[in-house]
């Protein structure tokens, strides 16, 4: 008995773990992490992703998502407020939302 709620356990994780995967895209994490300060094509507190997609390369994006500390002034700003998202965005994460930022450069 106790092998079957093993199997059934393992089973269900293994599941999960494939359902989150495939829903893990730039908008997921939009919504988790930067739509407070973001938003698509509208300046809030930050730039919109349309401006970011504009004139950023995707190295520079990535870079001021895990340390706009070290790049504000190489990215033109005169200051950062924006946290750092290294410890917690992986690298999958990180892919997605640059994909879901550079989805609004201008044609």
């Amino acid at each position: 008995m106790i092998k079957y709620y093993f199997k059934i356990t393992v089973i269900f994780l293994l599941l999960s773990n494939i359902t989150f995967a495939q829903d893990l895209n730039g908008e997921s994490v939009f919504k988790t992490y930067c739509w407070g300060c973001h938003h698509e094509t509208s300046v809030a507190f930050g730039p919109s992703f349309e401006s970011i997609a504009n004139k950023r390369t995707v190295g520079e994006i990535q870079g001021h998502i895990i340390a706009p500390k070290s790049t504000y002034k190489q990215l033109g700003h005169k200051r950062s407020v924006m946290p750092s998202f290294k410890e917690k965005l992986n690298q999958n994460e990180l892919d997605a939302i640059t994909s879901f930022i550079l989805k609004y450069k201008s044609n």
